[in-house]
């Protein structure tokens, strides 16, 4: 059985991984959770929260333990990406959940820019203000952008955990390490696409995991919260891709 972190998005926390953790427990996969800096209920200070931050924390809690399948949710997928580059040792396989894949030199803000995102409902909707910048989504944007799918049981439950962003990691690049670039590129990796996303739309999607190579790439009939949306059908493809890291070909 796998050793699972899991990290998540923007907005979030490591409240979003908890309708999937015990239902991966019982298939006997040890799982991490954790909020990011300034996520969550982490009070770091919002100027203290970068791209760098968010990639020092994920790979202190990869320090902890054996190497271990990261996964990472929408932003997250910078996130470990970041993280991957840094710590490959302690990394056995990336997995990318609706999530953001650049390459070098690449930010989120730079990924939304192009015209394969162009129906990305964060963006068109999102509110960033003060100095530091911090981003809010207001919630009726987030039923649409993030939502789409889930059921006013789940949106009731996911809207008050939410809380800004902090907006500087979204433009910071994903910088990779050159000293340890060998063994990052060599790392399987594996892409859950959801179809259903107004978020990261589809195309985008596409585009990154055909880009990063990714196999195999699991099609979910989900928003952008597949682990509220489709809770079982993420676990199982988790579980999956727990059991079988997929074979990378560079």
């Amino acid at each position: 059985m796998a050793r699972l972190v899991m990290v998540h998005g923007a907005f979030g926390g490591a409240w979003c991984w908890e309708p999937v953790v015990p239902a991966l427990q019982e298939a006997g996969h040890t799982v991490e959770t954790f909020d990011l800096p300034g996520s969550g209920s982490d009070e770091t200070p919002v100027a203290q929260v970068t791209l760098d931050a968010y990639a020092r924390r994920v790979c202190e809690v990869l320090g902890g333990g054996p190497p271990a399948v990261l996964v990472g949710h929408s932003m997250g997928g910078m996130v470990v990406t970041q993280a991957a580059s840094r710590s490959p040792e302690h990394v056995s396989a990336l997995v990318y959940v609706s999530a953001f894949v650049p390459v070098d030199g690449e930010s989120l803000l730079s990924l939304t820019a192009r015209p394969e995102a162009a129906d990305d409902q964060i963006q068109a909707n999102i509110v960033v203000s003060g100095d530091p910048p911090v981003a809010v989504l207001p919630d009726d944007a987030a039923r649409t952008a993030i939502y789409g799918c889930c059921n006013e049981e789940q949106i009731q439950w996911a809207l008050p955990h939410r809380r800004p962003q902090a907006a500087v990691p979204m433009t910071n690049p994903f910088e990779l390490d050159q000293s340890k670039a060998q063994a990052f590129l060599a790392l399987p990796r594996s892409y859950i696409t959801c179809l259903r996303d107004r978020s990261i739309p589809p195309g985008m999607q596409r585009l990154m995991f055909e880009r990063a190579g990714c196999q195999p790439v699991i099609e979910l009939e989900a928003d952008h919260a597949p682990y509220l949306s489709a809770t079982r059908e993420l676990v199982d493809a988790l579980d999956q891709l727990a059991h079988r890291p997929a074979l990378v070909t560079r």
